[in-house]
């Protein structure tokens, strides 16, 4: 199967940071300010810790994202890809680990804001965080789709972990080498290359 026969598919979910952005997280440095152990999901022990801690250290991760959300940049060839999409009258939604105020705030940046439904932007708040297929199950079920409609498109495995669990498609962009090809359809250098494939004619 090419990569040709997404073009049957019009419903369309992308992941944020890395993906639509130029990644910028430092995800070391958020473990040695908030005392995560490497070998934790970081979001997942934050939910496991006691409640006046979980409440600062989840304040603490607001504000060092909202920092990152307001200098961010589009990754290659995405506003391109989503301009087109949109045009095309495609249905487009966001699944993010990070918040959906921030969510908003970084797709404001990068010029993109308007390509997306209010409800169709899905933040940490608002399912479980990827790997978990439920964010996906929910655009599944919004709206009113087979599995196999929806591409999922994302920089890392748990994006792709996400989407075969959920049963949709899965687009890998932005990493030198498909590091999980057991989940990831299809793996293309960047969103640039991802829209030439698509609309090569």
């Amino acid at each position: 199967m090419t990569i040709a026969s997404l073009n049957d598919c019009r419903h369309w979910v992308f992941d944020m940071d890395g993906t639509l952005t130029v990644g910028v997280h430092d995800f070391q440095l958020i473990r040695r300010e908030l005392d995560i152990p490497d070998d934790s999901d970081i979001l997942e022990h934050l939910e496991a810790l006691p409640e006046e801690k979980r409440r600062a250290s989840h304040a603490w991760l607001m504000e060092h994202e909202r920092e990152l959300a307001g200098r961010s940049t589009p990754a290659e060839g995405a506003v391109a890809l989503i301009r087109e999409l949109c045009e095309r009258d495609y249905r487009l939604g966001i699944l993010t680990r990070n918040a959906r105020e921030l969510a908003w705030i970084t797709l404001e940046k990068i010029g993109l804001a308007d390509c997306f439904a209010d409800e169709d932007v899905l933040g940490r708040e608002d399912a479980p965080p990827k790997p978990q297929p439920d964010g996906l199950e929910h655009f599944i079920k919004r709206w009113e789709i087979a599995p196999a409609h929806l591409v999922m498109v994302g920089d890392s495995p748990l994006d792709m972990a996400c989407g075969r669990e959920a049963g949709t498609r899965t687009v890998m962009v932005n990493v030198p080498d498909n590091t999980c090809p057991e989940n990831a359809d299809y793996h293309l250098k960047d969103c640039h290359a991802l829209r030439a494939a698509l609309f090569s004619d």
